[in-house]
């Protein structure tokens, strides 16, 4: 009777781990992530706010597409995917993807993408897969 339940859970089982990847995204796996604009100078926007956009391109049709929060994390930080965490930097970014400058001078670059899991709350996210474009600041 035992060797009859093996052989009956057995071919469910392999379909259950074939199949569960694909459950919620479509089958769908996030590659890449693209920031427009690439570089802005808050100098050319007379708001004083830069309008970043992400778009993710993915293993599955539809890609490209447009990237929104929460799926997305949004932050300054540096161009190997490393959020500035609690540091004054010269820009900061909403979770809209809208950023300002802070009052400090310089260039920054503006993240966007997937965090890993914070290990020490005071430090900034890692990022697995990102997008960054750059913003300077006056």
């Amino acid at each position: 009777m035992a060797r009859f339940a093996f052989r009956t859970t057995l071919p469910l089982l392999l379909l259950a781990v074939l199949v569960a990847p694909g459950c919620g995204n479509n089958g769908q796996q996030l590659l890449s992530i693209r920031l427009t604009p690439a570089t802005a100078d808050i100098q050319n926007y007379p708001t004083s706010i830069v309008p970043f956009a992400a778009t993710g391109t993915f293993s599955a049709p539809p890609s490209p597409q447009p990237l929104t929060s929460p799926g997305i994390l949004w932050c300054v930080g540096t161009s190997d995917g490393v959020c500035a965490g609690n540091i004054s930097t010269a820009a900061s970014v909403d979770q809209m993807g809208k950023a300002h400058c802070t009052g400090l001078a310089g260039t920054v670059s503006i993240l966007a993408g997937k965090p890993l899991p914070a290990t020490i709350p005071d430090q900034g996210q890692q990022l697995k897969i990102f997008g960054v474009a750059q913003l300077t600041c006056h």
